[in-house]
């Protein structure tokens, strides 16, 4: 077997830097690739070298196959390590390599294609004696087979797409009649991301645990385990917090379920870095769900508790070379939890975000780790997963590793998007996440969408916002003059906008750096320290505390510590610039690609009813009516690629007589 020299990384963004960084590491020049979205991405300035792939569209750059293969002629890249997602699981990619003697980085394409349909996988698991979750896995796809198979089933059960992962054309289904809308949207969404529409069945379990286990194999018939990973915190099936090891999981129940998935990877031959994965259930029993053939989003925790990385042992697997370790010399030491920062509203359903990252600092310190393809100016789009970063915390205990990640995720800095930090604060410092009781319930259970309000900023927080509109407006924040004099001293209205909601300041400069600021009949003195690369010093009537904070033209995004929110300085906007709002018109939430409208002019529409379903961020979302209405106007088209707030559907209300 030759030996390897350059790493091409058919991937971007986070998974892209880590992979880079470790075969700069171990000697190996890397070639990133690039769509136009991403020319300027921090993956394609960290690589040795970069290759452009094609369009922003995922379809027509990572997962095209031809470019990839051009890319690496272009470069003489002799291997290739496909991250996560896009091409990572697919066996004709990585039969691609196979004949143009480019040695892929993971597992043989018959072991991809075997795992990459869970309806196949889990007939093969269940040759191999790996516990299985009844189901249904056939081949014939029709409803009325399902609706059988369902009825011999029995209620609660999953439909899920044969193809693919990370929740996509996943539903649940508590109810007969829910069946059948269950299976054409789930079918419809593992065409859009899978290319294929293969369903299964599987009972429910009811409030399990993810638990999955780590496989690496080799060339020469060696497979070991390195531990097991809890991911039971999830949203629409995909994970948000991760840690290793389980909370729930004793050393006799590592063994047994560790055992289960070195079966699993022997029964197909496996080579490489794999991922066993495991439905818990609460009376200690546990279930194969799929295995996933490709290095995991958090394989970080198994890093840091094992000591060892995952992607130099990936590249000396594909070197040919045995396992650095045998199962008897790996151990686990301490514990270590992940959470995912993402671009999206957990306030609205956690609907993806796109925007600019004015300001990025994630947390430093000891047994911290970060993550990210990001850098201030970064552009977070629609074309790709609304996964940005990941923070990474350890320590000895389990309480050590949680306390840190709390604390890191309040230092980390992400002005100017809306993500999901603050909700991830939330979680980790939950009662029962800190009890290690969480299972796959624990968001529905903790965190209903009924009951999961904004936080609110206080008015010490709306005080210092005022405050630097204030100086913003006059003084122009961060120029080298402040233009102050004392002839400024005199009251100055000032009208902020934070969400739907609007105060009035009135606002006196007593000295260069002072100011005097009435809010709500009570005057608060602000003294200002240091404004210095997006940081605040300030002192609130004598408390002295530190803030970030960057300028977006008029919006001000600030972060407090206690609370992140942006606000917009209105004082002379005219009246009515709002817009009306219940005006009839339902318009796209994000930028992305219209699946259907459900509704054409003349309908009759209730509210609550999904009038169309718009695909961005890899996954779909339905949009539903505000209110009753007839459809006036339909202003868009399955396949159209919309913006944000483009007219879908414009309804009218009757009038009362």
């Amino acid at each position: 077997m030759a030996g390897l020299s350059k790493i091409l990384i058919a991937n971007r963004g986070e998974i892209a830097c880590r992979v880079i960084r470790t075969a700069h590491d171990m000697g190996y020049e890397t070639v990133a690739v690039y769509s136009d979205a991403d020319r300027n991405a921090p993956h394609v300035k960290l690589a040795s070298e970069a290759i452009a792939i094609g369009p922003a569209a995922v379809g027509e750059s990572y997962l095209k196959i031809e470019n990839i293969l051009a890319a690496i002629d272009a470069s003489g890249a002799d291997a290739v390590h496909p991250g996560y997602g896009f091409l990572s699981e697919n066996a004709g990619f990585a039969e691609a390599l196979k004949e143009k003697g480019i040695t892929f980085i993971g597992p043989s394409p018959s072991a991809i294609h075997l795992m990459g349909n869970k309806a196949e996988a889990k007939r093969r698991m269940i040759d191999a004696g790996v516990p299985c979750i009844p189901g249904y896995e056939g081949e014939d796809q029709s409803d009325d087979h399902f609706i059988r198979a369902a009825e011999k089933i029995g209620f609660p059960v999953m439909v899920k797409a044969a193809a693919g992962g990370g929740g996509r054309g996943m539903r649940l289904v508590k109810k007969p009649e829910k069946l059948e809308k269950a299976l054409a949207t789930a079918r419809s969404e593992a065409e859009n991301a899978f290319g294929s529409g293969e369903l299964i069945l599987e009972k429910a379990v009811i409030e399990p645990r993810h638990i999955e286990i780590q496989v690496f194999a080799d060339n020469h018939g060696n497979v070991v385990h390195l531990g097991e990973r809890d991911c039971s915190i999830q949203r629409r099936h995909q994970k948000v917090v991760e840690e290793a090891p389980s909370p729930a999981v004793s050393e006799e129940l590592r063994q047994k379920m560790g055992a289960a998935a070195v079966a699993a990877a022997e029964a197909i031959d496996y080579s490489g870095a794999g991922t066993v994965e495991f439905l818990l259930s609460q009376d200690g029993s546990f279930y194969f769900l799929e295995m996933n053939t490709r290095l995991q989003v958090e394989h970080p925790v198994t890093e840091c508790i094992t000591g060892l990385d995952l992607v130099d042992w990936q590249i000396r697997v594909a070197r040919n070379e045995k396992l650095p370790k045998s199962q008897e010399e790996i151990t686990l030491n301490g514990h270590a939890i992940e959470t995912r920062l993402y671009a999206e509203d957990p306030y609205k359903n956690f609907l993806p975000k796109v925007g600019t990252l004015l300001k990025w600092e994630p947390a430093r310190g000891a047994n911290r780790r970060n993550d990210h393809g990001l850098e201030d100016g970064f552009e977070v789009t629609p074309h790709y997963d609304a996964m940005i970063a990941k923070v990474i915390t350890w320590g000895d205990t389990r309480e050590d590793a949680r306390q840190r990640m709390i604390h890191a995720l309040g230092l980390t800095v992400d002005l100017g998007l809306v993500t999901n930090r603050q909700f991830l604060i939330d979680c980790v410092a939950h009662e029962t996440f800190r009890e290690g009781g969480a299972t796959t319930a624990f968001i529905d259970t903790h965190f209903p969408k009924s009951a999961l309000k904004r936080p609110e900023p206080s008015s010490e927080d709306l005080i210092i916002a005022a405050a630097l509109q204030f100086l913003n407006t006059q003084h122009n924040l961060g120029s080298s003059t402040d233009g102050w004099d004392s002839s400024d001293a005199v009251m100055t209205p000032l009208v902020l906008k934070v969400e739907d909601d609007k105060s009035v300041y009135s606002v006196k400069q007593l000295a260069k750096n002072r100011l005097q600021i009435t809010f709500g009949g009570e005057s608060s003195d602000v003294e200002i320290f240091d404004l210095e690369n997006s940081r605040v010093s300030y002192a609130l009537n004598g408390y002295r505390k530190n803030a970030r904070y960057a300028f977006d033209g008029p919006k001000l995004h600030l972060s407090t510590g206690s609370i992140q929110f942006a606000c917009e300085e209105i004082t002379l906007a005219p009246a009515g610039a709002d817009g009306g709002a219940g005006d009839g018109r339902i318009v796209a939430p994000m930028n992305g690609r219209v699946i259907s409208i459900m509704v054409k002019e003349g309908d009759t529409v209730s509210k609550g009813q999904t009038v169309a379903i718009l695909e961005a961020m890899k996954m779909e979302h339905e949009i539903t009516a505000k209110s009753d209405g007839t459809v006036k106007s339909v202003g868009a088209r399955a396949d159209d690629q919309v913006a944000t707030r483009a007219l879908l559907v414009e309804l009218e209300h009757e009038r009362a007589e």
